[in-house]
């Protein structure tokens, strides 16, 4: 853990820090965004799953709150597939199939405010088709909560080298994923951090980017 402790430090010194903060502020800022905000951000983290990031931010893009709230599935599938995700016809079942809870805003505050994040995340994944613990801790992570660890390849690759994990999990379920998560929670809490800022770093010592 130390030397990865010690190369996050460094990074705090240099200017995608800077980035950093700022991607953090617009995180807490989403609180404060619409209904159909929170929706289309769903619909965002429903896409990234096998895909990435970048194809799905260009998706959002295109579709808006608007489309991924009211257009044809039909629409929705073409608009996918254009982009170039090869998951086309299933996701757009799962984005259509996801507008019963339209209202995710209201839901995740209200299981937020009552019984906790991980109470929140937990009915995301058993009510959500096409979201895993990981797309659901994304969700929450760019709806500005703070404590997840959003356990994608670049985060267990990274993981895996600083010998944080002995292995890379051929699947994630409930337990392993929790597993992982608290080791990563332990690293942000050695460097007095939330989950959210440690991931931004860690996937920006992968890839070179700090994306939501």
């Amino acid at each position: 853990m130390k030397n990865i402790v010690q190369k996050v430090r460094q990074l705090q010194k240099k200017p995608v820090a800077k980035k950093v903060k700022e991607q953090l502020l617009e995180f807490e800022s989403f609180k404060r965004k619409s209904g159909k905000q929170w929706f289309s951000e769903l619909c965002f983290c429903i896409l990234t799953a096998n895909s990435r990031a970048e194809t799905a931010i260009k998706i959002q893009e295109t579709l808006g709150a608007k489309g991924f709230c009211e257009a044809g599935e039909i629409e929705v599938m073409k608009c996918i597939r254009e982009e170039g995700h090869r998951f086309h016809n299933n996701k757009a079942k799962f984005i259509v199939r996801a507008r019963k809870h339209l209202n995710v805003k209201g839901i995740v505050k209200e299981i937020a405010g009552k019984e906790g994040e991980q109470a929140a995340r937990k009915w995301l994944v058993e009510n959500v088709k096409g979201l895993g613990y990981k797309e659901a801790s994304h969700f929450l992570r760019n709806a500005g909560f703070k404590n997840f660890a959003i356990l994608d390849r670049h985060i267990l690759n990274l993981m895996l080298e600083e010998g944080l994990i002995g292995e890379r999990p051929k699947t994630l379920g409930r337990k392993k994923y929790l597993e992982i998560e608290e080791k990563f929670l332990k690293l942000a809490k050695e460097l007095k951090m939330p989950g959210a800022e440690l991931d931004l770093f860690m996937w920006y010592m992968k890839t070179g980017k700090v994306l939501k």
